[in-house]
This record gives structure tokens, C-alpha cells and sequence, in this order.
């Protein structure tokens, strides 16, 4: 990418586009594209079409996504299947027509099997069964993955696929039921520790492992890739250090000063009881992440404040 390419962010109001886009504009990239759900629905074939016929941009990065947590995939997942493979469909359909010289696809982390070796390396995916909680999800984002590679395979083009840890952040989406487990949590404690409430109520049994990545360091490595990687395979990106849905509340509330207890639900469902990604691809073209999760979590605390008292 030049400094002056025409790059689009599909996706630049949610928390993974805004971050790529800040991080573009960090780097000195002065033409990027924006424009809204609102401005346009990706879903829609003809209008994501004459979308791109009249920008013509040169380089793509596809983070649009409809996202949610356990609750949410649980209990829509004809919705997330199929408003995520039509983005996919309708993005990667019109950058073939319209030439685009690069294509980026954000995919994520939960679309390896379950129960598979960890830490999870890229040649894992569709090795084993999927999480039950987010297959719908699970199986579009795949879809994407593997539609980029098609179009490499048949038609030479330049179309990468990256997944993601866990990711929190700045414009990560606060809401108490369809969120993930980060900014759910922050909800919940914040709301404890304001209505002086005795204990915060949690899913699962708080012993599942996850892997957190935040969102500013994903960005730069996506960038990062863009620049300096061609190949079909995808690409993991993650922190490589794990911590326990336990440890991660624990620190939350001590982030969001809550003195009251925790208890777990254990009749609610864990979800993956252990996911982190082998790294070592990424980590072997120079990328390391610089946030740990202290600190990650404090910006994202100082994030949701600032939001609920505008």
C-alpha cells in the first residue's frame, strides 16, 4: 500500500474497523474510505456493488461482521450465519470485479474445532467439531476464509485471511446480554459497584482459558501483514498469554474498584474450555502485541465511562 491508496474499512464504526482505521491514519495513510450501515447495507448485493464501482478502492479490509457473545449466537444463529456470509459474498464478489489489488479478511479465533490441540496452529481449522454456542458464526467466517482462498486459487488475486484472539478495546459494544465476555463483565461490575450490590453474577464455572488480544495491537498487525504477507494460509494473530474467565473478572473488578463478591452460575454453559493461538507464524515476520491486559482493561474502563457519562 502506497500512502495515497484508496483503502476501504468495511466495518470502520465497529471496534476491529475503527482500530484499523485509526491505525491507517497513524501511519500516514491519508485516503481511506468510510461509510456507515446506515450510508450502506453490505448485505445488499446491487448497493454493495455500485458501491465499489464508483470508489474503486485499491486495497479492502474486510471487517464488517455482524458480532456477538455466547447469548447472542445461541439464540440467533440463523441471523449470524447469514448476514455474515452475505457481507463476505458481496465484499470479496465486487473487490474481484472492480480489480482490487488486496483483500484482508478478518476472520476469528472460535471458528477452530473445540476441543483441539492447543495452542491452536493455523492448519487446525476443520479438524474437529465446531462450539455448539457460535457454529453459525463459526461456519460463515470459515465460508470467508475459504472463498478468499477459491479466488486466489482460480484467479491469482491477493486475498489474506487473519484470526484474531478475543479482542476488546475502544467501540468495543456494551451491552449486558449480547456483548462479549469483556465489556459484558465491565457492565456488570459497573453496575454492581454504582447500586452498592453484594455480589456479580457470572455464566459457567470461571475455569475456561482464554486468549485476549486488544484491539489497537490487532490493528497494527493487520496493517503490518497487509504490507508484508501474500500467502493463501491464514494468519493467527494473538497475545500468546492466557488467562482464566475467573482471573479475567477477578481483574475486572479490581479495574472497575467493585468490592463485592463473584459466583459463578455453574448451571450456565463454559462455552471452548481452552482456546489460545499458536502465534509463531506472525511472531516469525516480526509482530509482537505491546498491551497486556491490565492496562488494556483500564483503557476500556476510561472507554465505557466516557460513554456513560456523555
Amino acid at each position: 500500500m502506497e500512502k495515497n491508496s484508496r483503502i476501504y474499512v468495511a466495518g470502520h464504526t465497529g471496534m476491529v474497523g475503527s482500530a484499523i482505521a485509526r491505525c491507517l491514519e497513524r501511519n500516514g495513510y491519508k485516503n481511506i474510505i468510510r461509510i456507515s450501515h446506515r450510508e450502506l447495507d453490505l448485505t445488499d448485493q446491487a448497493a454493495c456493488g455500485r458501491f465499489f464501482d464508483s470508489e474503486k478502492p485499491e486495497y479492502v479490509f474486510l471487517a464488517a461482521a455482524k458480532v456477538g457473545g455466547i447469548h447472542a449466537n445461541d439464540i440467533y444463529p440463523a441471523d449470524f450465519i447469514m448476514e455474515n456470509m452475505l457481507i463476505e459474498c458481496n465484499v470479496i464478489r465486487s473487490a474481484f470485479r472492480n480489480n482490487v489489488k488486496k483483500l484482508m479478511f478478518l476472520g476469528s479465533s472460535c471458528i477452530y474445532p473445540k476441543l483441539c490441540p492447543q495452542p491452536i496452529k493455523e492448519e487446525y481449522l476443520l479438524t474437529g467439531p465446531l462450539e455448539p454456542t457460535n457454529e453459525a458464526y463459526a461456519m460463515a467466517k470459515i465460508s470467508g476464509i475459504k472463498m478468499c482462498q477459491a479466488f486466489n486459487k482460480q484467479y491469482g488475486t491477493r486475498y489474506i485471511s487473519v484470526m484474531p484472539a478475543n479482542l476488546y478495546g475502544i467501540n468495543d459494544r456494551f451491552d449486558a446480554y449480547n456483548s462479549h465476555v469483556i465489556p459484558a463483565m465491565i457492565i456488570k461490575f459497573h453496575r454492581a459497584k454504582t447500586e452498592n450490590l453484594p455480589f456479580v453474577e457470572l455464566w459457567g464455572t470461571g475455569k475456561p482459558l482464554r486468549e485476549f488480544l486488544y484491539v489497537d495491537d490487532m490493528a497494527e498487525a493487520c496493517v503490518y501483514l497487509m504490507q508484508n504477507y501474500d500467502g493463501s494460509e491464514p494468519v493467527n494473530i494473538g497475545s500468546g498469554k492466557e488467562i482464566s474467565i475467573r482471573e479475567l473478572a477477578e481483574t475486572i473488578r479490581d479495574v472497575t474498584g467493585y468490592g463485592g463478591e463473584i459466583v459463578f452460575d455453574t448451571t450456565k454453559p463454559d462455552g471452548t474450555p481452552r482456546r489460545v493461538l499458536d502465534n509463531s507464524k506472525i511472531t516469525a515476520m516480526g509482530w509482537k502485541p505491546k498491551t497486556d491486559i491490565r492496562e488494556g482493561l483500564q483503557r476500556e474502563y476510561e472507554y465505557y465511562l466516557e460513554m456513560v457519562n456523555k
